[in-house]
């Protein structure tokens, strides 16, 4: 006879469970207790089994005929109501511990090491202002394209559009991570490709015109500021490294008797090594007394166990009255001697393109070798300086 609801709450407990049974192996066994669980007995596979449906009466006898109508769909289906339910439950777990959020940590944590700090805030702080907010919390797997690009259009309409094409770049990143590491099965921001207007490349402010070099380097000369200073600004077109690079540069990288700078490129973790002119070499000896004690040449105003700060040679640049957006910045230096080089003291780009440490294509594929090209560079770096000096004093 099947359950009611008058039958099930006068059910009184005894001093052994019993059950009561409605319909097609669904029952409700009474404990000693007082417990009323609702069970589902079936056969699969010639093997007897039994699942939890519920306890009453937070799951009614309505409820609970349509979780055994569900069951029993599932057998129809030759599907084990059991397995199905564990599977359900590892599927639900594996969403909840691998959100975007989550995974995108993962991502950064392994694909962050040993990049630079800097870099690497830039990249999280992308993370946390742009796109956990909106897409963290949902498992990677279930995420849609139009849910990306929603978050994108955001920034896009904050007019930081080279930060909308950044951040859906490094989204792309995370979703393949996803789809290496098994949380997802496609790249969905592939389907985002032209969704955002192109941006414009921006260039380096640097001077390229003689006369122009020839101002910035006699304002550089009368500069009056701190010797750290003064001497990271004289070096900075002689040696045309990253800025990073030359603030950070460390006395034991330095060899003054072979005139050698050699050191690990922070953005391409590559060891390159810098030819140093007989004029560089006087401005580090310039420097060494008062800061060759220490780790770093150009030591921190506020503390020598740190290098100066990274603002420092666009801050002295400014008080020079120079422009840092529109005439020089401390990363033009890399373009006026990439330019000059080449168009006026005709230096193989090749040559020069080693010197900068980027990557140069050549018919084995794109490389690098920081000794390659060296005696050409070590004439190109005193030609370059004899040049600086030149038209220094006469232009």
């Amino acid at each position: 006879m099947a359950l009611n609801d008058t039958l099930i709450r006068s059910a009184k407990p005894k001093e052994k469970n019993y059950k009561l049974s409605d319909s097609g192996g669904l029952y409700i066994e009474i404990s000693s207790g007082g417990g009323k669980w609702w069970r589902y007995k079936y056969r699969f596979e010639g093997k007897e089994k039994r699942i939890s449906l519920g306890t009453y009466p937070d799951t009614s006898l309505s409820e609970a005929r349509d979780k055994h109508r569900d069951a029993r769909k599932l057998l129809a289906k030759k599907i084990d109501p059991s397995e199905d339910r564990k599977s359900l439950k590892v599927s639900n777990k594996l969403k909840a511990t691998n959100t975007f959020e989550l995974v995108a940590l993962d991502w950064w944590r392994s694909h962050m090491y040993g990049k630079a700090e800097s870099h690497k805030d830039k990249v999280l702080r992308r993370f946390q202002i742009y796109l956990f907010p909106w897409i963290g919390d949902k498992p990677i797997s279930e995420i849609t394209a139009p849910q990306i690009l929603e978050s994108i259009k955001r920034i896009e309409k904050l007019n930081i559009l080279e930060t909308a094409h950044r951040t859906l770049q490094t989204a792309g990143q995370v979703f393949r991570y996803a789809v290496q590491n098994g949380y997802a099965i496609r790249d969905v921001t592939a389907d985002l490709k032209g969704a955002l207007p192109a941006t414009t490349t921006k260039h380096m402010a640097a001077f390229t015109e003689p006369k122009q070099i020839a101002g910035l380097l006699r304002a550089i000369d009368s500069f009056s500021g701190t010797l750290t200073v003064q001497c990271a600004l004289k070096l900075s077109p002689l040696v045309f490294v990253r800025p990073s690079e030359l603030r950070q540069a460390k006395w034991s990288d330095i060899d003054l008797k072979t005139a050698e700078w050699r050191y690990r490129v922070s953005k391409t973790k590559t060891d390159h090594l810098v030819p140093l002119s007989t004029q560089a070499v006087e401005i580090f000896k310039t420097i060494l007394p008062f800061s060759g004690h220490g780790e770093y040449v150009f030591q921190g105003g506020h503390s020598p166990l740190r290098p100066m700060s990274e603002a420092a040679v666009n801050a002295a640049l400014k008080r020079m009255g120079f422009d840092t957006k529109t005439e020089i910045t401390g990363h033009g230096f890399r373009a006026m001697a990439r330019t000059v080089l080449h168009e006026r003291l005709n230096i193989d780009p090749y040559i020069i393109e080693h010197q900068l440490a980027h990557t140069v294509p050549d018919n084995l594929g794109s490389a690098y070798n920081r000794t390659k090209f060296i005696e050409q560079r070590k004439v190109m770096m005193q030609k370059w300086a004899d040049y600086l000096d030149e038209i220094k004093n006469s232009l």
